[in-house]
């Protein structure tokens, strides 16, 4: 018999459709096998598809899981804030929670005319990615890297917008490092209404330019309250279909979270046969 999944493909950090980042939300009944899961994320050919099922823990309202079209990952921001979209609008409330394998508990809430999700925030420190920097051209004047035990990460800070937006890297040679992060960024120009601007590569994962990236915005919070003295951020990624995010870095007992707002749009709505 044909098992009948409710689907939605939503544009994430965007008004409109075609802006944003795209995401699938499945709504499974049970978890599928973890090949089945991956196999549905290429499937969809988007950047991650997010699979969630009620949680019965007591913990959170639901589980959630993201895969790329090649393999499953610990974090993704924007399939989160679709996940929360997909379920507030479907279902009412503020605010819905969720369980992950890696990432502890993820919240959504509504946030003036759209959405907020908090993640994780991760710390920066001055690094080296010899083998990267590189393939990512435009100079960088320094190197980030995270401080605790994620290494798959890297942010090249450029002196200028116009920098971040020239980028032209080799990305299949950065695919060939692994799947690893490669994140570029710089603060917006005066006038720009852009606290920071960003651009996003993550080819060994399948995805060559993402369009808008919540988990490098997880690092880019509190790298630029940092770096800017100052909190509550306007951000804007710079792909082909670009996005904006605001950013504001929550202290709490449990770790530092940020907290990345923004809209969200449901493009398709219907079922997946499997």
């Amino acid at each position: 018999m044909t098992q009948q999944i409710p689907y939605w493909h939503v544009d994430a950090f965007s008004r409109t459709p075609f802006g944003g980042n795209q995401a699938a939300v499945m709504v499974l009944d049970e978890w599928l096998p973890d090949d089945v899961l991956v196999k549905i994320g290429a499937e969809n050919l988007f950047a991650e598809t997010a699979f969630v099922v009620r949680d019965t823990t007591g913990e959170a309202d639901w589980e959630l899981r993201w895969c790329t079209p090649t393999y499953e990952i610990a974090l993704c921001g924007h399939a989160t804030l679709a996940s929360g979209h997909v379920l507030l609008e479907r279902d009412g409330g503020d605010a819905v929670t969720f369980r992950t394998r890696k990432s502890g508990i993820l919240e959504v809430r509504r946030h003036g005319d759209g959405y907020e999700v908090g993640l994780p925030a991760t710390a920066t420190a001055p690094g080296e990615s010899e083998q990267a920097a590189p393939l990512m051209g435009g100079n960088p004047v320094a190197i980030y890297r995270p401080t605790g035990a994620e290494i798959r990460y890297h942010i090249f800070l450029y002196e200028t917008e116009a920098q971040v937006r020239a980028l032209d890297p080799q990305i299949r040679a950065l695919g060939e490092l692994g799947n690893d992060q490669f994140i570029a960024t710089a603060a917006g120009d005066p006038g720009s209404g852009y606290d920071c601007v960003s651009r996003v590569f993550v080819p060994g994962g399948g995805v060559d330019e993402d369009s808008v990236t919540g988990s490098a915005h997880s690092l880019l919070t509190p790298f630029w309250v940092e770096r800017l003295g100052r909190n509550n951020l306007s951000a804007h990624q710079a792909s082909a279909r670009g996005g904006d995010l605001s950013l504001r870095l929550a202290k709490g007992e449990g770790g530092d979270r940020a907290w990345l707002g923004g809209p969200c749009v449901t493009v398709v709505e219907g079922t997946f046969l499997l």
